[in-house]
C-alpha cells in the first residue's frame, strides 16, 4: 500500500513519520518527498487494525494536514507512464547502464531483433551490435551526441547515440547511454525499395500559373534520361517534384532512393552511395554491402541538398556520371549501373563553384535539365486555397469542422513564408490541433514576426553594421560574378568604377582571386 502525507513546510516532519513507522515495526519499502513537500510512503499491505493505529498517529504530528492512501508512488507512476509511451513508439530505442549493459528496450526493437525481453535486457550492447564500442565510449571524457552506422546479423541502420545524464549542483553525472535507430534515412532490404508511395503531378496542389508552368516543364523533363537539377528554397517541395518525375517516367517500376547529403557524415554518405566490399572494415570482416546506386539499378537516385556534398564524393559522383561506373569502398572491381541522377538544392551552386566549394565540371554535368520551384511568397494565389486544402485534410482526421477566419486569410496572404509550403502546412496543422473555436484566428497560427528579405524580427543579430554590409557585398558580388565575369563588366552592371569592384573582388576572394585551397 502507498500513503500520501500532505503537510506544512516544517523541518522534522519526515523524521517523526519515520519514527512512528519504526516504533510500530512496519517494514518501510520506500519513501519520496516531492518539491511541494508531500511525503509518499510505500508500505506492505497492512491489516485494518494496524491502519487504525498508524494513520491517527501520523495525523497528530504537528504540521500534518492530511493522510490518505494512493494507488502508487510518483516514481512508479512516472515509470509506467514512460513504459507505456515507449511501447507506442515505432522507432526502435534502447538504453544502457554506465557499463554498456542494456537496461530498457521497446517492443519495436525486440520485434526487429526477434528476441525476448528476458534474453535481451541485462545483456551487453556490444554482444548484439557492431559499429561502436559503447562500453568504451561511456568511459571516455567526451560524451557528445553523435550518429553511427550499427550492424547486427545481416542488417544495418543509422542510429543516434546520446548520453543519459543526471543534473547535479556541480555538473551532470553520466549514468548510461541512449540509442535511437533511424530507418527513415536508408533502406536495408532490396524488397523494401519499391515501397515508396506512388505519386504523379496531380498530387502537387497548386492554382498558381507560375507553379503550373513548372509542372508542365517537369512533365516533359520526366521522360528524359539526363540528370535533373531541382532548385528552390527550403520547403518548396523539391523532393515531391522529383518523386513525381520518377513515377511518370519509364523507370517508375524501379526503385526511387533518396540520400540527404547534408544529414550524414562524409564517410557514412560514401558507404550509403557506393557500398563496401567484404573485409573493408576491420570491425565487420564477414560481410559487404551494396550502395544505393547498385540497389537502385534501373531506377532513380535523388541526391538531396547536393550543395552539401563533400569534395571526395563529388569526384566519385563525377566518374559515375561520365561512364556509369564506380568502385565499392575497399574494392578493385568496377561496378557498372544504369541509374538516373536527380539532385535538389536550396544553395546557389554557381556561387559555390566560384568559391571553389563545388566542382564546376560536376555542376555542368548535373545542370543538363533543371527546374526552379518558386517560393510561396511569389505565388500568393496558392496560399489560401492550399491552407484550406491542408485544413480539410487535418480536420477529417480530427473529426471536427474548422474554417479559416477572414483575418486569418488576410494574415497568411501577406506573410512571406520563409519556410514555404512546409511551414504553411505545419502552421495549419498546429492551429487545427490547438484551436478552441471552430473558426481559426491569426493568434492560433503562432507565426513569428518576419520582415521579408531581412529575416525574423526576434532573431538575435550579431556583429556590427560594417560587418553586415561586408557580408551583403560579398554575397551580391558572388552571385553576380558568374554572369559578369570581369571587374569591368561587373562595375558597369552596378554603376561604379571597375577599380572599386576589382578591390572588392580581391578582398572577398571572388573569381580569379578565390583561394585554391
Amino acid at each position: 500500500m502507498r500513503l500520501e502525507i500532505t503537510c506544512q513546510d516544517r523541518l522534522g516532519i519526515a523524521e517523526e513519520v519515520l519514527r512512528i513507522i519504526s516504533n510500530q515495526q512496519i517494514n518501510l519499502r520506500g519513501v519520496e518527498i516531492d518539491l511541494a513537500g508531500v511525503i509518499y510512503l510505500s508500505l506492505p499491505t497492512l491489516p485494518f487494525e494496524a491502519l487504525q493505529s498508524l494513520l491517527p498517529a501520523i495525523r497528530h504530528i504537528v504540521g500534518v494536514n492530511d493522510v490518505r492512501t494512493v494507488a502508487c508512488m510518483p516514481v512508479e507512476r512516472e515509470h509506467h507512464e514512460f513504459l507505456a509511451l515507449l511501447a507506442t513508439q515505432l522507432t526502435p530505442v534502447l538504453s544502457t547502464d554506465i557499463k554498456g549493459n542494456i537496461s530498457i528496450a521497446n517492443d519495436a526493437l525486440l520485434k526487429l531483433l526477434g528476441v525476448s525481453v528476458d534474453e535481451f535486457i541485462g545483456s551487453a550492447f556490444n554482444h548484439w551490435f557492431k559499429g561502436i564500442n559503447l562500453a568504451r565510449w561511456l568511459q571516455e571524457d567526451d560524451h557528445a551526441p553523435h550518429s553511427r552506422m550499427l550492424r547486427w546479423h545481416s542488417q544495418e541502420a543509422f542510429a543516434d547515440i546520446l548520453p543519459i545524464e543526471v543534473p547535479e549542483e556541480e555538473g551532470n553525472t553520466l549514468v548510461g547511454g541512449l540509442v535511437c535507430f533511424k530507418f527513415n534515412q536508408r533502406v536495408t532490404k532490396p524488397s523494401e525499395l519499391n515501397q515508396a508511395k506512388t505519386i504523379d503531378f496531380s498530387d502537387i496542389f497548386t492554382v498558381s500559373p507560375s507553379m503550373k508552368h513548372v509542372i508542365r516543364q517537369a512533365r516533359h523533363l520526366a521522360k528524359l534520361e539526363a540528370p535533373l537539377l531541382i532548385t528552390g528554397e527550403t520547403g518548396t517541395g523539391k523532393e515531391l517534384l522529383a518523386k513525381a518525375c520518377h513515377f511518370v517516367s519509364s523507370r517508375a517500376d524501379k526503385p526511387f532512393l533518396v540520400l540527404n547529403c547534408a544529414a550524414l557524415p562524409d564517410s557514412v554518405a560514401e558507404t550509403e552511395l557506393f557500398g563496401y566490399v567484404k573485409g573493408a572494415y576491420s570491425n565487420d570482416p564477414d560481410s559487404g554491402k551494396k550502395g544505393l546506386f547498385e540497389l537502385a539499378n534501373g531506377g532513380t537516385v535523388l541526391l538531396d541538398e547536393i550543395g552539401e556534398m563533400s569534395a571526395t564524393l563529388q569526384v566519385k559522383l563525377l566518374r559515375l556520371l561520365q561512364d556509369g561506373t564506380f568502385r565499392r569502398i575497399g574494392g578493385e572491381e568496377v561496378v557498372k549501373v544504369n541509374v538516373r541522377i536527380m539532385c535538389t538544392t536550396q544553395k546557389n551552386l554557381p556561387a559555390l563553384c566560384q568559391q571553389g566549394v563545388f566542382r564546376e565540371d560536376l555542376f555542368y554535368r548535373l545542370n543538363v535539365l533543371s527546374l526552379a520551384l518558386p517560393p510561396l511568397r511569389v505565388r500568393k494565389v496558392d496560399i489560401v486555397p492550399m491552407a484550406e486544402h491542408f485544413l480539410k485534410r487535418f480536420t477529417l482526421s480530427l473529426g471536427e469542422k474548422l474554417v479559416l477566419s477572414k483575418a486569418c486569410c488576410n494574415l497568411i496572404q501577406q506573410y512571406p513564408w520563409p519556410g514555404n509550403v512546409r511551414q504553411l502546412e505545419n502552421a495549419i496543422y498546429r492551429a487545427a490541433s490547438m484551436a478552441e473555436d471552430q473558426e481559426i484566428s491569426p493568434e492560433d497560427l503562432h507565426l513569428p514576426s518576419y520582415a521579408s528579405g531581412y529575416g525574423y524580427f526576434d532573431h538575435a543579430f550579431e556583429g556590427t553594421l560594417e560587418e553586415a554590409t561586408k557580408r551583403f557585398e560579398s554575397e551580391l558580388l558572388t552571385r553576380l560574378y558568374p554572369a559578369y565575369p570581369s571587374s569591368r563588366l561587373l562595375a558597369k552592371k552596378l554603376g561604379v568604377s571597375h577599380t572599386a569592384i576589382a578591390k572588392k573582388l580581391k578582398e572577398y576572394g571572388i573569381g580569379k582571386h578565390r583561394s585554391s585551397t
